[in-house]
This record gives structure tokens, sequence and C-alpha cells, in this order.
């Protein structure tokens, strides 16, 4: 067993399983939400992130780019619920919570193409 190659996909899923808890719930209902789990999930993604950076390869560069697209819609997310709750002054209300989440959703999106290519590319490896 590659210890690796452990290390990899499991940082691939904990994130694509971290921003599914934080997706998951009523979509503008901020209580169905947690803060810590769109943080948790952004420093999972981050560091999945630096893992796919040694990859030279084809399936490397599409890792890479997926992680790129989930770690670009996560931030955004997070500074949009920073924007909600400190510089608007409306708190996160029912539209804020919104797009908050709808980001987070498209970076759910890019990790389940990430954990695809991840399955595919081990069904293709051979012993």
């Amino acid at each position: 067993m590659n210890l690796e190659k452990v290390v990899f996909g499991f940082f691939i899923v904990l994130a694509a399983t971290l921003n599914f808890g934080f997706f998951v719930g009523e979509l503008d209902n901020a209580q169905h939400h947690d803060i810590y789990e769109l943080f948790a999930a952004i420093v999972v993604n981050l560091i999945a992130t630096v893992l796919k950076f040694g990859d030279r390869t084809q399936i490397g560069a599409i890792h890479l780019s997926t992680s790129l697209v989930a770690d670009l819609q996560l931030i955004a997310a997070a500074a949009v619920w920073a924007w909600a709750t400190h510089i608007a002054g409306t708190g996160l209300d029912a539209a804020w919570t919104a797009k908050v989440v709808s980001l987070s959703g498209g970076a759910l999106f890019a990790n389940v193409v990430s954990v695809i290519i991840l399955i595919a590319e081990t069904i293709m490896q051979r012993r």
C-alpha cells in the first residue's frame, strides 16, 4: 500500500464530505450551515490543493484545476459570509445565506468531479 496515495485520497474525500456537510440543509436558513464547517472545508481543500501540485500528468492537471475551483468558491463563500455579517450590517439573512450556500454548492460539484477522477484513475491503474 502506498501511504502517499492513501493521504492524497483521504484529503480529497474529506474535502468533499466536509463541503457536503456544510451544503446540506435549507438553502436560506443560516442555522443549518455552520461557519466552522465552512472553515474546515476551506482548510482541507487548501491542503488537498497543495497535495495535487506534484503530479505532472494530464489527470493531475485536472485534479489541480478542480481543487482550485473548489478553493475559489469556498473562499468566495467565506468572503460573502464576512461581508454580510461585518460590512453590510444586515447579518446573515436568508438572501445572504442562499448566496453562501450556492457558492459552496459549486465547490461541492468540483469536489465530486475530483473524487470521480480519483476513482477513475484508481480503476485504470494496473498492478
